[in-house]
């Protein structure tokens, strides 16, 4: 089991400059219902881009406080390479999260898959990481490894049961052949454990600031489920995305408060 002193290096605070991207990420994600009833459409998917580079900045800038430059760059570019290449595969091919394609409104895209969409999985990787380090802490020494990449993937793909239905209903991607998940084909979830085990497994990531991580999770745990459940009307994903990514959350902090007692 980690001790005291395995979390004692790291910071435990948020400083001001993470706060205000915070902040900005909140902000922006509370103003998107009203963005699109005022706006129209056009508008709200930039108020999306806005916000997924907001929030990848708050993520960047915490781990910047823990990694320094040059590993907070490394790893920032192999997430969103990773990502990028599993989208690019995944869309063309249909492995490994089931044939799928992106429509055109997110913009620019390589290979037809948008560059938001690797920026997506920088934006949330690492949260996933921070809730998976905490709730690994209290195994023993010889199993922390293994049960970290399927804590990880797990905490991943618990975002994905909000995001997919979220982002289809939207028209930014659709399903050749759609399945019993609102919509999802079950492959895609399937898709998602492994592509983010992969990931984790090849950068296999240490010294991780866990409580700004977990801060950010929860913060999008609470964030979808009220929004897909309130403001657009998805209350199916609403509820089953609350629970998975709200126990994960839950578990992350009892046992990151564990851990340092």
């Amino acid at each position: 089991m980690l001790s005291q002193s395995k979390f004692s290096n790291l910071p435990r605070t948020i400083n001001p400059g993470q706060t205000v991207f915070i902040l900005l990420w909140v902000l922006t994600m509370i103003a998107l219902p009203i963005v699109n009833w005022t706006c129209g459409w056009e508008t709200t998917v930039k108020a999306i881009t806005a916000g997924v580079i907001v929030q990848v900045s708050a993520v960047v800038a915490i781990l910047w406080k823990s990694w320094g430059t040059v590993k907070t760059v490394r790893v920032s570019a192999l997430v969103f390479l990773l990502g990028w290449a599993a989208e690019a595969i995944g869309s063309h091919t249909g492995y490994p999260f089931g044939d799928y394609a992106y429509t055109e409104t997110l913009q620019p895209q390589i290979l037809g898959v948008p560059l938001l969409v690797p920026l997506a999985w920088m934006m949330m990787m690492p949260p996933a990481w921070g809730v998976a380090c905490a709730i690994s802490s209290k195994f023993q020494q010889r199993w922390q490894s293994t049960f970290f990449i399927a804590a990880s993937a797990a905490a991943m793909t618990a975002w994905d049961l909000f995001l997919d239905p979220q982002m289809v209903t939207w028209g930014l991607w659709a399903w050749v052949s759609p399945g019993g998940y609102f919509g999802i084909p079950w492959s895609n979830f399937l898709g998602w454990l492994l592509v983010s085990a992969v990931i984790t497994a090849i950068i296999r990531p240490n010294k991780l600031p866990i409580p700004g991580l977990l801060l950010i999770y929860t913060i999008t745990w609470i964030l979808q489920t009220i929004g897909l459940g309130i403001f657009w009307n998805l209350p199916g994903p609403a509820i089953v995305g609350g629970v998975f990514m709200g126990i994960l959350a839950i578990l992350g902090w009892r046992a990151y408060h564990m851990s340092t007692a």
